[in-house]
């Protein structure tokens, strides 16, 4: 079967390539759809590289994007790594006519240096109405250092969303006695949360014949494990102090957010194991029944959770089983200044037109369309009338649709085109207050409502400190590799530290440790790139 699949993928990697061939957009100017005009709505096939889906675009929502805009794409499959084959692309000048790739990333730098990809900005001045009134100042935002926009955002927009937290089992904080709090979204203080792991230890030694653990963490996911602390502390991306941006390393509560986490460590709240596991065993342990406590991303709970809920005795009780997500405060922090929620208003990727596409005049056509409104829902809602139906005004989705995602979100996904593409795609709630983000926002569940309810409004833009390190393979970009390894090794060293004297210790030594791999000329770049980048924010506005 594997061998079938392979052949198969081999032979969609040899279509596609064969589409693109000399130069790429041969389809756009050939057979019925040869000089059709930008304001037509002629047949015309499009060359597509995603990185994300290789999916033929055959799918009812793809059908519809065709009927209303008369492109048909040619997915082409990215089979391996795709910065690989978006190397090897480039290398060759073997290009689709389209390509989304990881925006601001070392790749989509090398495509905008060679003029692989084209400058946007004339054809959003005379085919994308609907680019500038959704995408707003985002597009000044995302221009490139020569004043030129690239490429187009997707999940572009600040979201007020949760991302980071401390997650507790619901049933156990109400036999612990925690109250009001359980629910009414108030924080907790860092003692009150300590004070609940050690209740829980002392109440319950075993739970089931296991030994209780109060807190467990994921070692193999460390950003989660930072990003909840330092949201604890309210650290920032970079620690900003006389007009420049340092690593957060030198944040004054940085010292303090790794002794607190070694604290519990040393008190025995913590997991002994928790540095050496791997997600699948973190999982395992949390769906084990006998965790109380963790700090995780939202995201990341959720197959524990459905193993929780699944095996409760009491249907009734089933949703106080999963842990849920609360903010604990630092000494000295108020709840305005956590920042548990780091979140980028400018998006994950980039959707670029190539040199070698034939018709951008028609492309830009076909990626205003997907921007509007009527894109977006149709790109994550599906075909009305079909999935869904406007009633008073307002979008609302098929049941049917909704339970399908509920039982196998790829397949409903792959049948219905409902979120198979996320080109252009905007945050937050359209026009009607309906959320253009159907399977991921419209219909929540109580994990996501109180997490909400404790944690949206810590969220904050990353975009001004987005990829502000050196240019890839420079000697710098090399030194900050060395500087960010080195950080890490001792985030752990200092965790699992035996005394706090020796985190200090630790800290200290990891401190003349990234000063002799170059941090002070990395922290140099780090200012300029980001006062480069507010000048040129300015200037575009």
């Amino acid at each position: 079967m594997k061998t079938i699949k392979g052949i198969l993928a081999a032979a969609l990697v040899m279509t596609a390539l064969t589409g693109c061939g000399s130069g790429g957009g041969g389809k756009a100017a050939s057979g019925d759809d040869k000089g059709a005009a930008a304001d037509s709505n002629a047949p015309i096939t499009l060359t597509w590289f995603d990185k994300n889906t290789g999916d033929a675009f055959n799918n009812p929502v793809a059908k519809a994007i065709t009927e209303k805009t008369g492109v048909t794409v040619e997915i082409q499959q990215p089979t391996g790594n795709p910065v690989e084959k978006l190397n090897l692309m480039l290398a060759s000048g073997d290009l689709p006519d389209v390509v989304m790739l990881d925006r601001g990333s070392d790749i989509m730098n090398k495509y905008i240096s060679s003029g692989a990809i084209i400058p946007l900005n004339d054809l959003i001045d005379k085919y994308g109405p609907h680019i500038k009134e959704m995408y707003g100042d985002t597009l000044a935002k995302t221009k490139n250092d020569d004043g030129k926009n690239y490429y187009f955002a997707n999940w572009y927009g600040l979201e007020k969303y949760p991302v980071f937290g401390f997650m507790m089992r619901m049933d156990i904080m109400k036999e612990l006695g925690v109250g009001d709090k359980v629910n009414n979204g108030e924080p907790f203080t860092a003692e009150e949360f300590e004070n609940l792991l050690v209740k829980f230890k002392e109440k319950y030694p075993t739970i089931d014949g296991k030994e209780s653990i109060p807190m467990t963490l994921n070692g193999e996911n460390i950003g989660s494990v930072s990003g909840t602390f330092k949201g604890m502390f309210g650290m920032m991306p970079y620690y900003e102090t006389n007009g420049e941006l340092k690593k957060d390393v030198r944040d004054p509560h940085y010292l303090e957010m790794v002794k607190f986490l070694n604290s519990l460590y040393r008190k025995g709240l913590l997991d002994k194991e928790w540095a050496t596991m791997k997600t699948k065993q973190f999982e395992q342990k949390l769906a084990g029944g006998n965790v109380f406590a963790t700090a995780e991303a939202l995201w990341n709970v959720g197959n524990p959770n459905s193993l929780l809920k699944s095996e409760a005795s009491d249907p009734a009780k089933a949703d106080d089983r999963q842990f849920y997500q609360y903010k604990v405060l630092a000494p000295g922090v108020s709840a305005d200044q956590t920042t548990y929620g780091p979140k980028s208003s400018l998006g994950w990727d980039g959707v670029a037109i190539t040199r070698s596409n034939k018709d951008p005049e028609r492309t830009m056509k076909l990626l205003d369309f997907l921007a509007s409104e009527e894109g977006q829902y149709l790109l994550m809602w599906g075909v009305e009338g079909k999935d869904w139906d406007m009633k008073d005004g307002k979008h609302v989705p098929r049941p049917e649709v909704l339970d399908a995602f509920k039982k196998n979100w790829d397949e409903a996904s792959r049948t219905t085109g409902i979120r198979k593409w996320t080109w252009m795609i905007k945050n937050g709630p359209g026009s009607d207050g309906t959320p253009y983000d159907l399977i991921g926002r419209f219909q929540s569940d109580p994990v996501t409502d109180l997490a909400i309810k404790n944690l949206a409004d810590t969220s904050f833009d990353t975009a001004p400190y987005d990829n502000l390190g050196p240019a890839g393979g420079t000697p710098e970009a090399i030194m900050d590799t060395k500087v960010n390894d080195t950080i890490n090794k001792y985030f752990l060293k200092m965790a699992l530290a035996p005394t706090e004297e020796q985190v200090t210790e630790q800290y200290n030594q990891m401190m003349k440790e990234v000063e002799a791999a170059g941090l002070s000329k990395l922290e140099k770049i780090y200012t300029e790139n980001y006062k480069k980048r507010q000048q040129l924010w300015t200037e575009s506005k």
